[in-house]
């Protein structure tokens, strides 16, 4: 408490006032509750499809400065594609309107499925990179050099690309 406050309150105590409590009129003596029926708006609840797919194009590449910035080793996300990888790596980069940084669905490191490319090459990849702004709506498989003259190169329309659900995190009791 404040000094001036205390002072105050020592200075000129509160009063207590005894007036008798003022009656209530007697039509509001006289109401009880009841039931009101209230109408609310039934907003119809869209329900989501079992699995969010998106039609895009996929490509390959490789780490190589034609293909990639001066750094062609270091994907957007920061990570450093192993030396020795191969299309089993399993890495994925998107065009930028997939991105959740510019309003699309994907985050960096999310895991993916694509389906429709090939037989070698269809399944789960992790995003890890980013194409170039000019391309939209496209993924880039990473491939090595090697597996992209053995035929592993090309350009796919109309691929399929779904999130997969994330994984469980195992915690102990």
């Amino acid at each position: 408490m404040s000094i001036a406050l205390f002072l105050l309150t020592f200075l000129f105590p509160p009063r207590t006032i005894s007036v008798p409590a003022l009656a209530l009129p007697s039509t509001v003596a006289s109401l009880s509750p009841r039931p009101v029926a209230v109408a609310i708006p039934v907003v119809p609840v869209k329900k989501a499809p079992k699995t969010l797919s998106y039609r895009v194009t996929a490509t390959t590449y490789w780490p190589e400065v034609g293909q990639t910035d001066d750094a062609p080793m270091e994907t957007a996300d920061g990570s450093i594609i192993p030396t020795r990888h191969s299309s089993k790596t399993r890495w994925l980069a998107v065009s930028r309107d997939m991105l959740a940084k510019w309003g699309g669905p994907f985050h960096f490191g999310e895991k993916v499925r694509v389906q429709g490319i090939s037989e070698a090459l269809d399944g789960v990849y992790i995003i890890h990179d980013t194409m170039n702004r000019r391309h939209r709506h496209c993924v880039d498989v990473l491939v090595n050099e090697r597996e992209c003259k053995n035929g592993l190169e090309g350009r796919w329309p109309d691929i399929r690309l779904s999130k997969v659900a994330p994984e469980p995190v195992w915690e102990a009791s």
